[in-house]
């Protein structure tokens, strides 16, 4: 007699990726939108320029922010005990990114990942997100963006600096070592 398996229900959607797809859809409905509308305006060959300009912004932009995270990280590296700046290249990368993607929509939302104050609110919710994020309570492999979060957070905090101390493990319980006993004698400390 063999018994029948019953079916596993998958794991149910978070509501973010319910909602996502429409959310993409709404965007690109409304930048076609804006384009054509400013299209009217303006004419189709100042709309081209503009979204060639626009390109053109972000990958400088986006070339200037690695360079800047490249002489952060050479810095570092030639001084590992000072504290880090914050270069702020994450936001300026991605404010180039949108500057890239065809549409003023998109330019919109990158200028105001270049602007200090409201770059400071993009920071804070983007903080936010990943605290909640951190801190869900999908089981692992449910979520791939939480588990990610979980998995820099476990990182961050095992290497808080990347600092390396010297040592050696001791350890008395491993009982005597040949015929002379236990090893007890000094040991000078190692240094390198």
């Amino acid at each position: 007699m063999t018994q029948q398996a019953t079916p596993t229900r998958p794991a149910p959607r978070s509501r973010l990726r319910r909602v996502l797809p429409l959310l993409i859809t709404a965007w690109l409905v409304l930048e076609i939108w804006l384009l054509v509308l400013v299209g009217s305006w303006l004419g189709g060959f100042a709309v081209l320029l503009l979204l060639v300009a626009g390109g053109l912004i972000g990958g400088s932009l986006i070339k200037r922010a690695g360079l800047k995270a490249l002489s952060a990280a050479i810095e570092q590296s030639k001084n590992p005990q000072s504290e880090q700046p914050q270069t702020g290249t994450s936001m300026t990368v991605l404010a180039g990114l949108l500057l890239i993607i065809p549409g003023f929509l998109s330019d919109l939302v990158a200028l105001t990942l270049l602007f200090p104050p409201t770059r400071a609110l993009w920071r804070a919710v983007g903080r936010r997100v990943a605290d909640k994020a951190i801190r869900s309570t999908a089981g692992a492999g449910t979520d791939p963006f939480a588990d990610a979060m979980r998995l820099q957070e476990q990182l961050r905090i095992h290497r808080p600096d990347g600092k390396v101390v010297q040592g050696e493990v001791v350890d008395p319980d491993a009982g005597p070592r040949g015929p002379q006993g236990p090893d007890t004698g000094y040991r000078p400390p190692i240094t390198g």
